[in-house]
């Protein structure tokens, strides 16, 4: 047996892994990465759903802003006030006051509401029904569709077809914004969790055309407006809208409209 042989090649091998160590060590000296500890804080704090309902690319952007003091600590919807808090004291500030917001459906078209045009047979996707005839099969051009992308994309399962119209579950919304821009017919937006009273419609007709189309839709015929003593509510568009930080919660503009559009969000589930 030759050992010097053996010898030498556990040498080479040696000497081999050393340099290799020693590469990926210099290696790992010049391109560090450094690491924010208070971004990774934030993003520990996070609920890790990365649903992008605050602006960013997911979680990790929203504590890469945060740590830079570019988004607020109470930036995150589906953390709400408790995230904010937590998020608050490893940058050391104030949270803030965080008013919780949920997604609400201006439409209340289901099916003994609303009018047919004609029998809807195919892809039920309400994206795909642009390329149909009067983009569906309801009368009003601006009713939800029924088909389901809002409850598609919503990973917080806080939003359903009900008897044909899409109604969110406002105990389970983060408000997140994801049915929203599913949303073909932009029905949905963005509300505060306690807001009274909420325009349950949508349409942009004028009143004649809208009765023609659905029994519970905005006439547009400013009753509302003629009646709330702190003009919380214009109509815009053949539709009233109200502003919910003018809004008193009297109930006045509930109680004169003809069509029962405007509806007490204590009274229905959305």
């Amino acid at each position: 047996m030759d050992y010097m042989s053996i010898l030498t090649a556990a040498a080479v091998v040696g000497i081999v892994g050393i340099f290799i160590g020693l590469f990926l060590g210099i290696a790992g000296i010049v391109f560090k990465v450094e690491v924010d500890e208070k971004e990774e804080a934030v993003l520990a704090s996070l609920p890790g759903n990365n649903c992008g309902g605050c602006g960013f690319a997911g979680c990790s952007g929203l504590a890469a802003a945060i740590a830079k003091g570019e988004a607020p600590v109470n930036a995150c919807p589906v953390g709400g006030e408790s995230v904010a808090k937590q998020i608050a004291s490893i940058m050391g500030v104030e949270a803030g006051d965080s008013k919780r917001m949920v997604a609400f459906v201006h439409c209340q078209g289901d099916c003994e509401k609303t009018y047919a045009d004609y029998d809807y047979t195919g892809i039920e996707d309400c994206r795909m029904l642009a390329f149909v005839p009067n983009g569906g099969p309801k009368s009003c051009n601006y009713g939800c569709l029924g088909y389901g992308s809002c409850v598609k994309a919503c990973p917080f399962d806080a939003i359903h077809v009900v008897n044909g119209v899409a109604v969110v579950d406002k105990e389970a919304c983060k408000a997140c914004g994801k049915c929203v821009a599913a949303c073909p017919k932009n029905l949905i937006s963005i509300v505060p969790y306690d807001a009274p009273y909420l325009v349950a419609c949508s349409s942009q007709d004028k009143g004649p055309v809208t009765m023609k189309a659905c029994t519970v839709g905005c006439i547009g015929c400013s009753l509302c407006v003629k009646n709330c003593p702190s003009e919380a509510v214009k109509v815009e568009n053949f539709k009233a809208v109200i502003d919910p930080d003018k809004c008193t919660g009297c109930g006045t503009c509930v109680e004169k409209c003809p069509k029962k559009a405007i509806v007490s969000t204590e009274n229905v589930e959305y």
